[in-house]
């Protein structure tokens, strides 16, 4: 049974606690922290990439080339029709099946504007074109880029957007000078989620702590029920923020 450690993000301190948990692993949506915690299993890795040791494959350098011609827009997080259209389009395609099928545009809206960090919507487009290629909701922590989600046109599977977001991702980090660029959770021999894997410099967060990737095989036992750490460890392991933040009133 799938089961989540979760917190509100509330309060003073927002940024502090955000930052803190998202480099235990943690993934925020919305107004609130989580991390899967499942009772028999302990597959769902948080992963991200150490930007000063990614180097792009030939590959990667193939979806860079494709897709240069996109221009970059960084926006307040504010939902638009564009937006949704592109968004239920990615959803219909890719993933009719999954637990967001049936998201409606006040669902999405609130899902990009009700977040109490600093957040970021980035679109990707072709120049003068209005419609939309790419987007990407991504939080700014103070150690690097979250990718909180992210979506694409589905009817161009040769440009491999959803890679190419990541590498740009990557690149925006390096000119900000931030260290990381988390991708969300990541499951040994997912094929889904297999891409991340190509990523040099890729981390992945187990048994409490970032470990450089050098094979995909090497994290196949956390499937295991007997890697799963009983939730009582879990809780008491968590680092929070030694000093929060207090606004003045």
């Amino acid at each position: 049974m799938e089961r989540k450690l979760f917190t509100a993000l509330q309060g003073d301190g927002v940024d502090q606690l955000n930052n803190s948990l998202s480099q235990q692993g943690f993934r925020r949506s919305q107004n609130v922290l989580y991390r899967p915690s499942c009772s028999e299993c302990s597959a769902c890795l948080s992963a991200r990439i150490d930007v000063a040791a990614f180097s792009p494959s030939r590959s990667q350098k193939r979806t860079l080339k494709r897709n240069a011609h996109l221009e970059r827009r960084a926006t307040s997080p504010w939902a638009t029709e564009d937006q949704f259209a592109l968004f239920r389009s990615y959803l219909d395609s890719r993933h009719a099946d999954g637990g967001m099928a049936d998201m409606d545009v006040f669902e999405y809206a609130a899902m990009i504007e009700e977040t109490p960090v600093r957040s970021r919507v980035v679109e990707y487009a072709a120049p003068g074109s209005s419609n939309l290629t790419a987007v990407s909701l991504t939080d700014v922590l103070e150690d690097g880029l979250s990718m909180v989600y992210s979506f694409y046109a589905p009817d161009r599977p040769q440009d491999s957007l959803g890679t190419f977001m990541i590498l740009d991702h990557i690149k925006i980090a390096q000119e900000a000078g931030l260290p990381y660029v988390y991708l969300g959770y990541w499951v040994p021999g997912s094929q889904k989620m297999g891409y991340k894997a190509k990523f040099s410099g890729l981390e992945i967060y187990h048994q409490s702590e970032w470990k450089k990737m050098t094979d995909p095989a090497q994290f196949e036992t956390a499937s295991h029920p007997l890697s799963t750490d009983p939730i009582a460890e879990q809780v008491a392991n968590i680092q929070l923020p030694e000093h929060p933040i207090h606004k003045k009133r």
